[in-house]
């Protein structure tokens, strides 16, 4: 008894037990055609992609990309610019701070000394209800500050100190020392109170 020869055919071709494989049947893997036959024909070659419409899909999403980054750059830029032209120097920008806290507990003045990194409405108006209800515990409560002065100033960014007093009708007096950290963008504007 022989034995069948690899990629399906049985016999030779001559002999009557002699069987082709059906059309379209795939070899066996690892089968190789029977000798004096023509290869199996192969899968048609996956037609080649054009290479200039890769490279224009390439360019065209790096474009979008660069200008859609630019975009959102230019937008936060300009969402942290600063409202109005802020003071001439670093003191008056503190004075005009510590004038619409302490003085004329107004919120939305005192927000307009401050920078727009560290512009917090809610934190804003919590300072001015602190400094309200500390004044509430005292007979006509004033408060006054020793002329703002500069302690270091380099380029865009000042250290500015003063000192608050409050005095009450019955004499009461207490004092805090307070330092700002002051920057210039298109004026002086208080960032940090310390």
């Amino acid at each position: 008894m022989t034995q069948p020869p690899i990629g399906g055919a049985t016999g030779s071709p001559g002999d009557p037990g002699h069987h082709e494989p059906p059309a379209g049947a795939m070899p066996a893997p690892g089968a190789l055609p029977a000798p004096g036959y023509p290869p199996y024909p192969q899968q048609p070659a996956a037609p080649k992609k054009r290479r200039g419409l890769l490279i224009a899909s390439i360019v065209l999403a790096a474009a979008i990309l660069l200008c859609g980054g630019g975009g959102t750059a230019a937008f936060l830029t300009l969402r942290q610019a600063e409202d109005g032209q802020g003071a001439k120097e670093p003191t008056v920008a503190v004075d005009g701070f510590l004038t619409a806290v302490y003085q004329d507990r107004d919120a939305r003045k005192a927000a307009t000394f401050v920078c727009s990194a560290s512009r917090d409405d809610e934190k804003i108006a919590a300072k001015i209800a602190e400094v309200q209800k500390y004044a509430g515990r005292y007979q006509n409560p004033r408060f006054r500050w020793t002329t703002p002065k500069v302690d270091n100033q380099t380029g865009e960014r000042a250290t500015v100190s003063t000192k608050v007093t409050m005095t009450t009708a019955d004499e009461k007096v207490a004092d805090q020392e307070l330092r700002f950290t002051v920057v210039q963008k298109t004026g002086w504007w208080v960032c940090e109170v310390g």
